[in-house]
């Protein structure tokens, strides 16, 4: 699905998940939602001549529902319509940045053209380490993006933290949900389009210093030379060789010798009046080819990336809320397989499964109870099926998690089988600890260890299993 949609579906998960009350869309509103989403979804299938697919059922029923909210509170259609700050910092940055570039008074002299320019050979060299810094990020692994740039990128993926007022607590609560979810979901695509404009903001701030050397130039009539204390002629001369080296081997400039560099040198007297065209093209060439041009190809594979997310983007429709519409929706019932690691279920238990099944899948679920593995045994192999839709490892939240046994079953699991989950029965622990807070400590315990080895768990009460799974 593309991004807008996926915007649209995360905006009404948010919601639905966090109207547990039913504050904001009563039953009736998503019964409603639900059949004629589905209506919608068939007759826009039959129109392009294909079978109707989860993402048209979806692309329905959020835009059933956002519209619905948007007629009862004014105040979410202005929040629905919002626009991150991404889309003005795309245009805004790389204009201010090439204004920037043109309005560099000190550039140069306004009569002369400085051999070691420092604003220019500041704008050289912040780009050449720019790339450098970017190849060892390549190359350092499990490099990601760093703390204050994530922190960016989720400012921009939203938008303004505050919300419109006269909105209901509940709504608001819902809202604040979505964008933190947003924000992480959209990491990756902001990113790209970060960088985009970034990257074109530096091809245009050298592009306007470039600007300002010719335009300043056409008015007036630059002298060339240089002065340093530190640096001698020989030094000057092995420098801009350098420099220069590009732009002399790809376009037919004219170079330059150590004698017309030592002749250059503004206590010579010779500097104030030597002509500065040359210098002037060789800047301008060097620039072209150390910044504009690396960085407009990096601005364009920026781009590319981020159109692809965009066109593409990588919402996971595993998740147990996807699986119950998919069920609402007509698809294949869905089959949970249920894998207890040295834990015996009782008949009770048993059937408390079927009944988390359909909180996790849907209405019509069924669920596919495995033998029981035996504590320190190894994960057996367990074949691929195509009717099973989630594999659940099934703990006692009474054991204490073991790195050597639970760790390394369930890793071994969430390997081979895709996609895995982790039920946690709390029933038998509940029974024997009515401490609330020793219950929360040990969810809380087993929690971090599930996620550390690559599951995220979710708490049941077999026993009373038509409450709410956490």
């Amino acid at each position: 699905m593309n991004e807008q949609l996926a915007r649209d579906v995360v905006l009404v998960k948010a919601i639905e998940t966090t109207d547990q009350k039913r504050e904001i869309l009563s039953d009736d509103d998503r019964r409603y939602a639900n059949r004629t989403a589905r209506e919608l979804a068939q007759w826009q299938a039959s129109e392009t001549k294909s079978a109707a697919t989860p993402d048209h059922f979806l692309q329905q029923r959020s835009e059933q529902i956002i519209k619905k909210l948007a007629q009862r509170h004014p105040a979410f259609a202005t929040f629905a319509k919002r626009r991150t700050g991404l889309h003005a910092l795309a245009w805004l940055l790389p204009v201010l940045a090439f204004v920037l570039g043109a309005g560099l008074d000190r550039i140069t002299d306004p009569h002369r053209v400085d051999l070691l320019s420092a604003p220019l050979l500041a704008i050289i060299g912040w780009n050449l380490l720019v790339y450098v810094i970017m190849l060892i990020w390549l190359c350092i692994p499990k490099a990601g993006v760093t703390r204050v740039r994530a922190g960016w990128i989720r400012r921009l993926s939203v938008g303004p933290s505050s919300l419109p007022r006269k909105m209901p607590h509940a709504l608001s609560a819902a809202l604040f949900a979505f964008m933190a979810e947003w924000g992480q979901l959209s990491a990756r695509l902001n990113g790209a389009r970060l960088a985009r404009t970034m990257h074109l903001s530096a091809a245009l701030f050298a592009l306007g210093a470039l600007a300002s050397l010719y335009a300043r130039g056409i008015m007036a009539q630059y002298g060339a030379g240089w002065e340093s204390t530190f640096l001698d002629a020989t030094q000057v001369h092995q420098l801009l060789s350098l420099l220069f080296w590009p732009a002399l081997t790809l376009f037919p400039l004219q170079g330059f010798t150590l004698a017309e560099v030592q002749a250059l040198h503004f206590a010579s007297g010779a500097g104030a009046t030597a002509a500065g065209a040359r210098w002037v093209h060789l800047y301008a060439a060097t620039l072209l080819l150390l910044v504009v041009l690396p960085r407009l190809v990096l601005a364009g594979v920026a781009a590319l990336r981020a159109g692809w997310l965009a066109r593409r983007f990588p919402l996971d429709v595993t998740q147990p809320y996807f699986r119950q519409l998919s069920d609402v929706a007509g698809g294949e019932a869905g089959m949970l397989r249920v894998l207890p690691y040295s834990f015996t279920l009782d008949e009770a238990r048993a059937r408390g499964l079927e009944t988390v099944a359909v909180s996790l899948l849907g209405e019509r679920a069924k669920v596919r109870l495995l033998p029981g593995v035996a504590y320190g045994a190894d994960a057996p192999a367990l074949a691929d099926d195509a009717p099973v839709t989630l594999t659940a490892v099934l703990f006692n939240l009474a054991a204490t998690p073991e790195k050597e046994n639970h760790g390394a079953f369930l890793a071994a699991v969430v390997r081979t089988i895709r996609p895995a989950t982790v039920l946690l029965d709390d029933s038998a622990f509940r029974a024997r600890t009515p401490d609330a807070q020793r219950v929360r400590e040990r969810v809380e315990l087993w929690r971090e260890f599930c996620i550390f080895h690559g599951a995220e768990p979710t708490v049941v009460d077999l026993l009373a299993p038509a409450g709410e799974v956490a």
